[in-house]
């Protein structure tokens, strides 16, 4: 079924996974999460109780490096009994310090696509996780300009995504939402009568997923990177 966005006037952008890598960091900081404590117990079973720790923490300490540098600290102390090295601790505290740090990385042909769609639409930045990380990932990365409004959620619910475009005074169905997450920047502008488009990103954290039964009678479209999507909207 064709996808008319005719009546589009306001694009939302994701951020990170979308306009620059992120998810690729966690995977690796996993990685030496586990080294670090694989005499204690197999990598694959740290890399399952770390992720359910980072659930239990969500609704504390929400998205972002430094809950997950905590949940880090919190599943060490555990693993070890609560006999953790405090040398353990700092190696943790620097693999968070070394993921805060990380060069921005754009991916392929998103500025030219921002530069693009900026001439036609407004654009809106719709991002969550830490509000100061996300900062200063968006200064880095030398977008901020393309964008009217930045907004740092701390969920994507469809009640969160209401109440922001209530706030800009957008109409769902004047608003079309770009990002990498089927559960978080597809479903829920679905679900409010917006149009979203996927663009995936190579690794998706677990959370994220969705089941494709959730997926039927959903209308939108996916494309394989950001530059396909001048095709049908310029």
């Amino acid at each position: 079924m064709e996808i008319d966005y005719s009546d589009i006037s306001v694009i939302g952008f994701d951020a990170d996974d979308t306009l620059w890598v992120n998810e690729t960091y966690f995977r690796e900081a996993e990685e030496q999460f586990a080294e670090l404590f694989r005499s204690y117990e197999t990598p694959n079973k740290i890399d399952q109780e770390l992720f359910k720790k980072e659930l239990q923490n969500l609704p504390i300490y929400g998205y972002g490096v430094k809950g997950f540098m905590l949940s880090m600290i919190e599943m060490g102390l555990e693993l070890t009994n609560y006999k953790v090295e405090p040398k353990l601790i700092e190696a943790i505290i620097n693999i968070g310090k070394e993921m805060l740090n990380k060069p921005v990385e754009l991916l392929p042909g998103i500025e030219l696509v921002l530069k693009e769609l900026s001439q036609k639409y407004r654009l809106i930045l719709a991002t969550k996780g830490d509000l100061l990380d996300q900062e200063r990932k968006l200064e880095k990365s030398g977008l901020s300009g393309y964008f009217h409004h930045i907004e740092v959620l701390s969920e994507k619910q469809p009640e969160n995504y209401a109440r922001l475009l209530d706030h800009l005074d957008i109409t769902p169905r004047s608003f079309l939402m770009v990002g990498n997450s089927l559960k978080s920047d597809i479903l829920p502008l679905i679900e409010l009568g917006a149009q979203a488009i996927h663009i995936p990103f190579h690794t998706t954290w677990e959370h994220e997923k969705v089941r494709d039964q959730d997926l039927k009678d959903h209308n939108y479209k996916t494309v394989s990177s950001a530059d396909e999507i001048l095709e049908f909207l310029m």
